[in-house]
C-alpha cells in the first residue's frame, strides 16, 4: 500500500472519527433515554453501532480495500476526539436551530393546512348539513299540509258520499217487509249480548287470574 493511500486512508478515517461524534450526538439528541425503556434504548444502541460500524467499513473498503492498520484506529479516535474539544459545541447549537426551524415550519404548515383547507372543507359540510336540514324540514312541513288538505278533502267526499248512502239505505229500510226487519233487529240484538257477554268473560277471566296469581 502507498504513502498516497495510507495519506488519505488516516484522512478518511479522521473524518469518520469525526462523523462518528456528530452520529453520536444526534442520536442522543433524538433518542431520549431518560423517556424510554430500557430495553429499547439498548435494541437502539445496538443498532446504531452496528450501522456506524458499517459505514466505517464500506468507507474503508473503498480507501484502501478493507486494509485494517494500527492508525487506522489511532486516526478514528483523533477524528473522534477532536469533534469532542473543537466541533462538538458548534455542530450541538446547529442542529437546535436545525430542529427549531423544522419544528417552526411544520406547525407553520399545519396551521396552513388547517387555515386553508381543512377549515373550508368543515366549513362547506357545516352548510351542506344545514341547507339539508332545512329541506327536510321543509318537505316535512309540505307534507303535513298536503295530508291535511286531503284529510279535508277525504272527510267531505265522505260526507258527499255518505248523505246519498243514508238515503238510500233509510229508503231501503222502509221497502224491507217488517218480517226481515224483525229479523235484522233480533240478529243484531243477538250480536250485541254475544259482544257484552264476551265483554264479561272477558273481565271474569282477568279476576280468576289476578286471585291465582303469586302471593308474596
Amino acid at each position: 500500500m502507498s504513502l498516497t493511500v495510507q495519506f488519505y486512508t488516516m484522512l478518511s478515517m479522521i473524518g469518520m472519527g469525526a462523523w462518528v461524534g456528530v452520529a453520536l450526538d444526534t442520536y442522543q439528541r433524538f433518542l431520549k433515554r431518560s423517556t424510554r425503556k430500557k430495553w429499547i434504548v439498548f435494541i437502539h444502541d445496538i443498532l446504531f453501532w452496528i450501522v456506524q460500524a458499517l459505514i466505517v467499513f464500506y468507507t474503508l473498503l473503498l480507501m484502501n480495500e478493507a486494509e485494517l492498520r494500527f492508525y487506522v484506529f489511532i486516526a478514528l479516535a483523533c477524528g473522534f476526539a477532536a469533534y469532542q474539544s473543537l466541533l462538538k459545541a458548534w455542530y450541538i447549537r446547529i442542529l437546535e436551530r436545525i430542529i427549531y426551524i423544522c419544528i417552526q415550519t411544520y406547525l407553520f404548515l399545519a396551521k396552513l393546512v388547517k387555515v386553508l383547507i381543512i377549515r373550508p372543507i368543515l366549513f362547506l359540510v357545516q352548510v351542506i348539513v344545514a341547507i339539508l336540514l332545512f329541506l327536510i324540514k321543509f318537505i316535512q312541513k309540505i307534507c303535513f299540509f298536503i295530508f291535511k288538505i286531503l284529510k279535508k278533502i277525504s272527510f267531505i267526499l265522505f260526507k258527499i258520499v255518505a248523505i246519498p248512502l243514508q238515503f238510500i239505505g233509510h229508503l231501503l229500510w222502509k221497502i224491507l217487509p217488517v218480517n226481515v226487519k224483525i229479523f235484522i233487529r233480533k240478529y243484531a240484538g243477538i250480536l250485541q249480548k254475544t259482544a257484552k257477554l264476551k265483554e264479561t268473560a272477558q273481565k271474569w277471566w282477568q279476576k280468576i287470574k289476578k286471585l291465582g296469581g303469586p302471593r308474596k
